[in-house]
């Protein structure tokens, strides 16, 4: 048996319960206040017959018969009562519906009457069968002269018990019907809240749910229909550096922009490349329905950070490889002009054009900067962004009053903002039409902290990317998948307590000014 249906059994099982023992509870008490209002009514006509002056003398006189029956009988006749009976003093009835019962002692015993004392009750025996009877004393002055018994017929007591009981069976029966109509709605509603699942399957679902979420590599948000985190998995917290609790609104949430738009398109999204903190994400999204009703969003995050930077360490080493086979052929053909001047017997001449190529290179191999910049890891940037200058037609230099004598702590992180920064303007400045094609670089130490300034010869940021420079996608290259150095930098920046930010957006004098500041950086040399 299914489970809804025996929810559905137990209910009304409960409702019938419950309406039996509420039927047979009020039925209780309906009899009891019944048998309660007809002996107060009967001890009420017993009162009324007590105080009667006839009834009184009657029974001071112990008179039988006559004019006492023929009282009794017209109060009984007019009240609806069973009998009406007076006794004397010893309980001798002096009138009685029945006249051969007249002269007898009463069936019941009359003591507590005689007593001074008023007495209702039921009884089931008595010369006229069963009854509510109720008994009360006969005063003349300060003595008890006798009693009057009043009763009526339990009969009658019974049929107006019927009436109201079917009264109170229809509204029973009402009761069951409604109870049993409201099980059998809520009974559907679970059907179709659980989708017709039954607890054994929910509980599985869970037990998969949660090795699904928490065994695979990948983080996992879920959001519903308003936007709120219904399902998040502890890979999904530690790739966006956020807490992500069950209930929070998106807006709630530091999200960058990219994952706040995939949701709220509600659009397939495919490998699209995000950034969260100093991680650089993989970002997949799917719209969720059911029944051509929308349940949500889920996205799933793939880490890419390691990858990236192998990607921009081995762009680093090409761009070398590139610089030295250029270098290479360039050596080639020198040595090729030397010879030929040596063969042709020009030995001045071969010797002039070796001091002159001693001379080049001694100015080539000296470090930029000199003796301003010692850190090994700020010269080896320097001189690979300078070589994938030369290739571009752009001159990198280092700023005349640049100064750091420090040793960079986090190479990793300086490479990014530096190499982010550097990379744009080498493009800025060779898209640019001011010749020659400049970029200057400034790095200045301020304790342990490190300034970076980068400016170039291009036409600064439009107008239109000022505000929105730093967001992921956002960028001025036509070619796809850029749209990420800058919010890198900036993160990578902001991880440490510095920032990134665009100190002067260029135009016509000069092409844009970044600046960058990166707390904690250096620790000065050892001598």
């Amino acid at each position: 048996m299914r489970f809804t249906r025996q929810v559905l059994l137990l209910q009304i099982g409960v409702v019938v319960l419950v309406v039996g023992l509420g039927v047979a509870l009020v039925s209780w008490q309906l009899r009891s206040t019944l048998t309660e209002q007809y002996g107060e009514r009967a001890l009420a006509v017993a009162k009324s017959v007590a105080v009667d002056p006839v009834v009184v003398e009657g029974a001071a006189a112990r008179r039988q018969g006559g004019v006492l029956e023929a009282h009794a009988a017209a109060v009984s006749k007019v009240n609806g009562a069973l009998f009406v009976v007076v006794t004397d003093d010893r309980g001798i009835r002096l009138a009685h519906p029945t006249p051969t019962e007249i002269g007898d002692k009463v069936s019941t015993s009359a003591a507590e009457a005689l007593a001074g004392n008023d007495v209702i009750s039921e009884f089931d025996g008595g010369t006229l069968g069963p009854s509510v009877r109720s008994k009360t004393p006969i005063w003349q002055g300060k003595r008890v002269v006798g009693e009057v018994s009043v009763g009526y017929q339990v009969g009658k007591l019974t049929e107006d018990f019927n009436r109201l009981l079917l009264i109170t069976l229809a509204f029973a029966a009402g009761a069951l019907l409604l109870g049993a109509g409201a099980s059998a709605l809520l009974n559907r509603r679970l059907r179709r809240v659980t989708h017709g699942l039954e607890p054994h399957e929910l509980t599985e679902l869970l037990y998969e749910r949660e090795a699904v979420l928490h065994g695979i590599g990948e983080g996992m948000l879920a959001v519903d229909g308003s936007r709120r985190v219904s399902v998040r998995n502890d890979e999904a917290e530690r790739l966006l550096g956020i807490d992500l609790p069950v209930g929070a609104t998106l807006d709630e949430l530091d999200l960058s922009p990219r994952v706040r738009k995939a949701v709220a398109d509600g659009q397939p999204v495919d490998n699209l490349l995000a950034v969260a903190g100093n991680r650089v994400l993989v970002m997949n999204s799917r719209a969720v329905q059911r029944d051509d009703r929308a349940l949500g969003t889920v996205l799933t995050f793939r880490d890419r950070t390691d990858l990236d930077t192998l990607s921009r360490e081995l762009d680093g080493i090409r761009s070398l490889s590139d610089g030295l086979r250029a270098q290479r052929h360039e050596f080639a053909n020198r040595l090729h002009t030397l010879s030929g001047l040596l063969q042709l017997g020009h030995h001045a001449e071969a010797e002039e054009y070796l001091q002159t190529l001693t001379e080049t290179t001694s100015a080539r191999s000296a470090p930029l900067g000199g003796d301003a910049v010692r850190d090994p890891y700020l010269q080896a940037l320097l001189v690979a962004k300078s070589e994938q200058g030369l290739e571009k037609g752009v001159e990198l230099k280092l700023a005349d009053d640049s100064f750091v004598r420090g040793s960079v702590t986090d190479p990793v992180a300086t490479g990014t903002v530096i190499g982010n920064l550097v990379d744009n303007a080498l493009h800025a400045a060779r898209m640019g039409p001011r010749r020659p094609a400049t970029v200057e670089v400034g790095l200045f130490a301020e304790g342990s902290a490190l300034h970076v300034s980068v400016v170039d010869s291009g036409l600064g940021v439009p107008d239109s990317l000022r505000d929105t420079l730093f967001d992921e996608g956002v960028s001025t290259k036509l070619t796809p998948g850029h749209g990420l150095g800058l919010a890198l930098a900036r993160q990578a920046a902001r991880v440490r307590g510095g920032d990134v930010w665009l100190a002067d957006a260029g135009g016509e004098a000069a092409g844009a000014l970044f600046v960058a500041k990166l707390p904690d950086l250096l620790v000065e040399a050892l001598s």
